[in-house]
């Protein structure tokens, strides 16, 4: 049942992005209206998805939150997604951006769905991972990921010339800059609760294991592309690059320690 649900969200995400394309087509803003309803409507679907996988692990007999393998965080991870551009529509009023995004979410859920390396059975907890840290550790990192991905996408377009879609260069450049305000402090709360579960789990609040070190190394980044912004008056495409840069090291702390590094944090396999 979970599975049914989760793939009907998939083609969800599949038929907003052609809603996009519809409305770039026709400059409707009718179909503008639609594209949110049908955000909303994905977006509540694939919520129910995730609540329903969470009641399934119960009957199966060792309960728990759907994020503990890959397979469980990719769909997580659109669902962060989709949540940022709920709760920042009046700040994302720009339907290139929401496109891309629809996109992302999409790439993640069709990738969690129909990759044969992913195993999409719920299973039971490991020892180390049987405690409520999991959830608040969990949501913040991917909210963070998700609004850096939202950050990148501004990033990336600013460093496009050019008209029509293309929102104003000032407007991708503060799309960008509210998407990191969200995302940054989420990150450092992610990183503060994994260093408490740590230090619960295995008796160290820092182990220097890979995931923990790229975490640390993308907190950096954001770290300088807010001082750089407020501290050095840095605008325009630093910031565009400083925002990129940033999201390669998101991506890389979230699939390169997966599938390149081993360490406590793997579950590339899983």
């Amino acid at each position: 049942m979970n599975n049914k649900i989760l793939g009907i969200v998939t083609l969800l995400y599949l038929c907003l992005f052609f809603i996009h394309l519809l409305y770039f087509a026709t400059k409707k803003e009718g179909v503008l209206r639609v594209m949110w309803l049908f955000l909303y409507a994905t977006f509540g679907l694939h919520t129910v998805g995730i609540i329903t996988r969470w009641i399934e692990s119960y009957s199966l007999g060792f309960g728990h939150a759907p994020l503990s393998n890959f397979y469980e965080s990719l769909i997580f991870y659109a669902w962060c997604i989709a949540l940022i551009l709920v709760l920042m529509r009046k700040k994302l009023n720009a339907p290139i951006i929401t496109t891309f995004a629809a996109l992302t979410a999409l790439f993640f859920m069709a990738y969690a769905s129909l990759a044969p390396s992913v195993d999409r059975n719920i299973q039971p907890l490991i020892p180390a991972l049987q405690s409520n840290w999991l959830h608040v550790h969990v949501f913040t990192c991917f909210i963070a990921y998700a609004a850096f991905a939202i950050s990148f996408l501004c990033g990336l377009f600013y460093l496009f010339e050019g008209k029509g879609i293309i929102p104003p260069k000032q407007k991708l450049e503060e799309m960008s800059y509210q998407s990191v305000v969200v995302g940054f402090p989420m990150l450092s709360a992610g990183i503060l609760t994994g260093a408490v579960w740590a230090h619960y789990a295995w008796g160290s609040y820092w182990s220097w294991d890979p995931k923990e070190t790229w975490s640390l190394i993308t907190w950096i980044i954001y770290a300088l592309f807010l001082h750089a912004r407020f501290a050095r008056g840095w605008k325009g495409k630093r910031i565009a690059v400083l925002s990129i840069i940033g999201f390669g090291s998101v991506i890389f702390t979230y699939f390169g320690v997966n599938f390149v590094l081993a360490g406590l944090h793997s579950y590339g396999a899983a």
